[in-house]
């Protein structure tokens, strides 16, 4: 199956110029979604992963259902504010300004091999945050997945030494 097929194309959302991959499209047919997480979990199965962190917020839609099928713990990494324990926080760069992310300061144990998770990879904002959080905990990350890479944004040059992993990817039209 394409999964890429499966993704609706949203042009000048949320801003113009912009071409938003929407995967709300591939959530809502079944066997879509199905795959997806089959993929997933086919990739991790056999990597002996501890936890799964989940971006918000629709990294926990994926890392949540992988978390579960691979038996381990799911870590979710909030939005400053939204988590109710004691935290540790990454800023991260925005087109203009910057946000912040945080994760519960005992989600992760020194040690842990850990797969972060979100559903797209563009400019490596959040995924940069996520990393240095998981790090800052000492888990080992086994690797970042994605359901989408928009690599002319370079995502990946924000988490260098990271393994990455999409299961599809769109060229910029």
């Amino acid at each position: 199956m394409n999964l890429a097929e499966k993704i609706r194309t949203v042009p000048n959302w949320p801003i113009k110029g912009v071409m938003f991959r929407d995967i709300t499209t591939l959530l809502q047919e079944p066997e879509a979604f199905k795959e997806t997480m089959a993929r997933f979990y086919d990739r991790y199965k056999e990597m002996d992963v501890d936890k799964i962190v989940g971006i918000d917020a629709r990294g926990f839609i994926f890392g949540a259902v992988l978390a579960y099928r691979l038996g381990v713990g799911f870590i979710p990494v909030r939005k400053k504010g939204k988590l109710p324990y004691k935290t540790i926080q990454a800023e991260y760069s925005l087109e203009y300004g910057t946000d912040v992310v945080e994760m519960h300061e005992d989600a992760i144990n020194k040690g842990d091999r850990v797969v972060i998770i979100d559903d797209l990879i563009a400019t490596g904002g959040t995924i940069s945050a996520a990393v240095k959080l998981v790090e800052e905990l000492g888990g080992d990350i086994l690797e970042c997945a994605f359901v989408v890479e928009l690599p002319e944004l370079n995502g990946r040059e924000k988490i260098p030494g990271q393994n990455v992993f999409c299961l599809c990817e769109f060229e910029g039209e």
